[in-house]
């Protein structure tokens, strides 16, 4: 065999088949996205308070859209399961301090089903031009889903309540939490794609000029929009100002046994206010306007307990201004409602609010014949349902408007959008969390406070029994706040503000229009994939016709002689 030969010999031989990956190899290849994707939803979970680390949400939006992108809905699906599961394990750990994992974890498993349905929406939307727009809308409808159903829903843990030190907060006073989180998710998927981008250039030195663009819009959009709302985020004094008095009177233990010492609660309270007033007879401290209690405050109901009545007012004697009671109040009807009651120096109570967006399985037990079958201990906790409000409560005190958001109304934008439209010039969030104890709950929803006074210009105060209380300016600040299981009472002038921001005027319609963008993005995407698989099946019908014709061409001959 000449050279030439076998160099040819040589080169028509056929290249060594590659090795087979190790079994270990694609064991890491196939878990390595859901790792990713649990781990991007903790990274998520670790940017809300107590943390002050805002910013890590947009990290974890790239990495959840850098795993969902070109996949189909049902790894999608599953991908963004775990992604929930990462977020909401942590954040909602304190739903099981009294009651046990049990709770914790059918909530959590039940609330990851919404970033589930996101995940799959984002994955088949992915391939559209400007994915990351209809990817954020896709989560914005997710929250809005999560924060309506089941059972009145759960909208804890909304992208926008992570945002209280961030950048992007006067959002919250354009369009409320849907477009403050809307902007957030939509920055993040927009890094993602910046990525992408890099990779692709550096990769096939190829750069797609559109997505590269849309991919730039997708963050200096939501920066730049956030610092034209800046001029929007106001503390100043629009009827004057109002000096409140917040008091947090403790609690003789956590837990939920705390409810066995009623009459403690309410004595502490009262031992809180009686100290004030001696602090202000003594002229070391301003005289207020108003005196704010928290949710639970008088678990015995004052107007069928004539001791606690007689307390509570001699207490507001002392004080000098009308106080704002915390208590469970049963109806001549025998109704249950967690009410706030307005209690003045001269006349004793009047006015009254009812608690309107009542906690399942807290203040009342949906099913309660087919939970109490798993065990009476789920439903003995809450022997009575608690009936529910139905107007918004705005107390005038001392002149001033006071508006009522009771503890988990606090986290539901219409019940805060309804008491500033009904005329609140500031707002008090009375609540009770002694039963989770020293868990991230209560900075949880000191957080979802700052949001809200950013997102209607209006003061807030936190009352609570055991801790943070606090005072909040309309900008989102905090002026000040107790420690936690520390009797304390906080005294602040505070603004007091009648015009409405973008986001109370506009309501719901920010978050409608997310919901049509969403749409739009999921309607495009089930089109595009109608039209790729009739194309496909025009495709194989050609194929096949071909041969239909050579087939029938071949058997005409034997036809014509047969019929001779």
């Amino acid at each position: 065999m000449t050279a030439t030969a076998a160099s040819l010999d040589r080169t028509e031989q056929p290249p060594a088949p590659a090795a087979p990956p190790s079994r270990r190899a694609r064991l890491v290849r196939g878990l390595a996205p859901a790792v990713v994707a649990a781990g991007s939803g903790v990274l998520l979970y670790v940017s809300f308070p107590p943390r002050t680390l805002w910013w890590l949400a947009l990290p974890a939006f790239a990495v959840f859209g850098w795993i969902l992108h070109g996949r189909g809905w049902k790894a999608g699906a599953g991908l963004g399961y775990l992604f929930g599961l990462g977020f909401l394990l942590p954040l909602l750990v304190w739903t099981g301090v009294e009651v046990g994992p049990g709770p914790w974890l059918t909530l959590v498993a039940a609330e990851a089903c919404f970033p589930a349905l996101v995940g799959a929406g984002v994955a088949v939307t992915s391939r559209l031009p400007a994915w990351p727009l209809w990817a954020a809308a896709l989560w914005i409808a997710g929250e809005a889903a999560r924060a309506r159903a089941p059972f009145g829903g759960f909208p804890w843990g909304k992208v926008a309540f992570g945002q209280a030190d961030g950048v992007f907060l006067p959002l919250a006073a354009l369009g409320g939490t849907p477009v403050l989180g809307f902007a957030v998710v939509l920055c993040g998927f927009g890094l993602c794609e910046i990525v992408r981008q890099a990779v692709a250039v550096r990769r096939r030195r190829v750069l797609r000029r559109p997505a590269a663009v849309v991919a730039l819009l997708a963050v200096a959009v939501p920066l730049a929009a956030a610092g034209a709302a800046r001029p929007l985020v106001s503390d100043a004094p629009e009827d004057g100002t109002a000096t409140v008095a917040v008091i947090q009177g403790n609690v003789p233990r956590a837990g939920l046994g705390f409810n066995a010492q009623r009459r403690a609660v309410l004595d502490y309270h009262l031992r809180e206010t009686l100290r004030l007033a001696a602090e202000v007879k003594a002229g070391r401290v301003a005289r207020p306007d108003l005196v704010l209690w928290p949710e639970n405050s008088s678990d015995i109901d004052p107007f069928t307990n004539p001791d606690a009545r007689t307390e509570i007012d001699e207490a507001v004697k002392a004080i000098g201004a009308p106080l704002s009671v915390g208590a469970v109040v049963q109806k001549p009807d025998g109704r249950l409602y967690n009410e706030q009651v307005l209690w003045d120096p001269r006349k004793g109570p009047t006015s009254t609010y009812d608690k309107r967006q009542i906690q399942p399985f807290g203040e009342y037990i949906p099913l309660r014949n087919v939970i109490g079958a798993f065990g009476e201990g789920y439903v003995s906790m809450v022997p009575q349902d608690f009936s529910r409000g139905t107007e918004p409560g705005v107390f005038t005190m001392a002149g001033a408007r006071v508006g009522l958001v009771t503890c988990y109304e606090a986290a539901f934008d219409w019940t805060v959008r309804s008491t500033v439209q009904a005329g609140a010039q500031l707002i008090s969030v009375p609540s009770n969390n002694a039963t989770f104890d020293r868990s991230e709950m209560t900075y949880q929803q000191l957080a979802m406070s700052r949001i809200r006074a950013v997102e209607h210009s209006r003061t807030v105060t936190v009352p609570v029994t055991s801790g943070v209380s606090a005072v909040i300016e309309p900008d989102g600040r905090i002026v000040s706040r107790t420690g936690m299981f520390t009797p304390a009472s906080l005294v602040e002038k505070v603004p007091l503000r009648s015009s409405q921001t973008p986001a109370t005027r506009l309501g719901i319609w920010p978050e409608i229009a997310l919901l049509l963008v969403a749409a739009g993005g999921l309607g495009w995407a089930a089109t595009g994939a109608l039209r790729t698989r009739r194309a496909t099946g025009a495709a194989e019908d050609a194929e096949r016709e071909p041969r239909t014709a050579t087939g029938d061409a071949e058997d005409a001959p034997a036809s014509a002689g047969g019929g001779q």
